[in-house]
């Protein structure tokens, strides 16, 4: 049975409390990959950093690292974004990548997407659902993408309080490097949504850029690079341009409002 929607997949609070990986629920058909990072020397290692820094009285974020491979199982992805690493401030990092709890004041990034959706409001739509009428009804949390198939997945699943990048290099860039290979290897074709030049960098040291699947690039959300050359996010049509593909290769399209 999937994993999607899933008891153990609620929203986690607060800061990670120690480096517990048998207490953090992912759907099954991620645990092959899981097991073998934890039992390498990478993954060893960055669970003794991890477990160092709790012990000092440092705050880390989130309190589940694997929560966007509970909520979306191998076999039901259909596209990922690829993020760069947790939310930093309080509160903020839920285990999905460009992603706040509901209630969360929406960080800089995540409201760039928002107008994004918002300007594409009429092609973002399911094919088989009305269209919302006047603006899309978006929230902070983007938990809906996931349960529809939508891997929302950092390179580093794990970060110091208010240090940005901060676990960059640790380790965990060998496990989500693994995470990506297998979706291009699995199942259907998958649409890569690669935002900035980390993640689409990412891809290509993943060798995502292949057909049958679908990558789309352009600049990062950020107030710093949406609306710049070369390639603007603002304007990019990436939702309403994955919902076509979809469709035309006969699947259902994503709700992305």
């Amino acid at each position: 049975m999937s994993a999607l929607g899933s008891a153990n997949s609620a929203q986690p609070q607060g800061s990670l409390s120690a480096w517990a990986p048998q207490d953090w629920s992912l759907a099954p058909d991620w645990q092959p990959l899981w097991q073998a990072f934890l039992a390498s020397p990478h993954g060893q290692q960055l669970g003794q950093r991890l477990q160092e820094q709790i012990d000092a009285g440092l705050q880390l974020y989130p309190a589940h690292p694997l929560r966007a491979l509970a909520l979306t199982p191998l076999e039901q992805v259909r596209v990922v974004i690829l993020g760069q690493d947790p939310y930093h401030g309080p509160g903020q990092a839920e285990g999905l990548a460009f992603s706040v709890p509901a209630g969360q004041r929406p960080p800089p990034s995540l409201r760039n997407i928002w107008v994004e959706l918002k300007r594409e409001a009429a092609c973002c739509q399911p094919a088989d659902q009305p269209v919302h009428q006047g603006s899309p009804q978006l929230g902070s949390s983007l938990e809906p993408w996931a349960r529809q198939g939508v891997l929302l997945l950092n390179t580093t699943l794990t970060v110091q309080a208010g240090l940005a990048g901060s676990h960059a290099g640790w380790g965990w860039e060998r496990f989500t490097h693994a995470v990506l290979q297998a979706c291009a290897a699995h199942g259907r074709p998958k649409a890569f949504l690669l935002w900035g030049r980390h993640a689409q960098a990412t891809a290509e040291s993943a060798a995502l850029d292949r057909q049958p699947h679908l990558c789309l690039r352009a600049n990062h959300p950020s107030p710093l690079a949406a609306r710049r050359p070369p390639q603007p996010f603002i304007g990019c049509g990436h939702f309403g341009a994955v919902n076509r593909w979809l469709l035309q290769r006969g699947e259902k399209s994503i709700d992305w409002c």
